[in-house]
């Protein structure tokens, strides 16, 4: 599974980029004007495909045709082919191809690639999370494990969304001993914990499901763990409308703050 979910990222990512670097693409607006590229739905086609060829007894959800999906069940792979759509657009490269497996509620196998950025994360089959080094072709390249930090809550490093950031975060983030801040789009603020670089994301605005499972995989093989943020018990996925609830991404080393 892991090797079908890295090589598809990598196919639609590689599609992505075509579009990106192109000097113009075709922007649209959805039904919530959301925007959404012909890159999104170029990625979507090209990763719907392989994964049903490859697994055509699993359920499968993506955010393109989300709005064709009447129920969840226990067992779902679940795909964004491009997060990070308004960093698409401007052109700012941090977007990343998201596809993850759910098992009771549980994100257990996921890959995170960033094309722009030329980094590619992913869960192996034992749950432990690597990065693998470019570049990227069809065989796997050289891997490190990684390892979320042992956060100094005296000097903790914080990730916060680049397009949502707002006060309600910033009050959350207010609690805390910060050393420093840093924005991120995408999934990417996921990694940057599983990867040591960050010790906190607090997430106080909507998300979807298929924008988090990838990086909530990727970051729980990493020894990192996202809860929700008003009780903070372990976020769980397969809710009928794949909405999310506000949540918090944490290497366990930081000692949480109540709302």
């Amino acid at each position: 599974m892991t090797k079908v979910f890295r090589d598809l990222a990598l196919a639609g990512g590689t599609k992505i980029m075509e579009i990106y670097d192109r000097d113009d693409f075709e922007i649209k607006s959805k039904s919530d004007d959301s925007p959404v590229t012909e890159a999104d739905e170029a990625a979507d086609e090209i990763i719907s495909a392989g994964i049903r060829a490859a697994f055509p007894d699993v359920l499968l959800v993506t955010e393109e045709q989300s709005a064709s999906h009447t129920k969840t069940g226990t067992e779902f792979i679940i795909v964004d082919p491009l997060d990070g759509t308004k960093e698409f657009i401007k052109r700012r490269g941090d977007f990343t191809v998201n596809i993850a497996y759910v098992k009771d509620g549980v994100p257990i196998r996921g890959v995170v690639y960033a094309p722009a950025k030329g980094r590619m994360f992913f869960t192996q089959a034992d749950g432990s999370t690597v990065e693998e080094a470019g570049p990227f072709g069809a065989e796997v390249g050289a891997l490190s494990a990684i390892k979320v930090s042992n956060p100094d809550n005296a000097a903790l490093l914080v990730v916060a969304s680049k397009s949502h950031r707002d006060q309600a975060t910033d009050d959350y983030i207010g609690k805390y001993n910060v050393k420093d801040m840093k924005s991120a789009g995408s999934s990417l603020k996921f990694c940057l914990i599983a990867t040591g670089e960050a010790d906190i994301y607090p997430r106080v605005g909507r998300t979807m499901e298929w924008d988090t499972a990838a990086g909530h995989a990727v970051l729980n093989g990493a020894g990192g763990a996202v809860v929700r943020f008003d009780d903070h018990s372990p976020l769980k996925y397969g809710k009928e409308d794949y909405a999310n609830p506000f949540f918090i991404a944490y290497a366990p080393g930081v000692t949480l703050q109540k709302p």
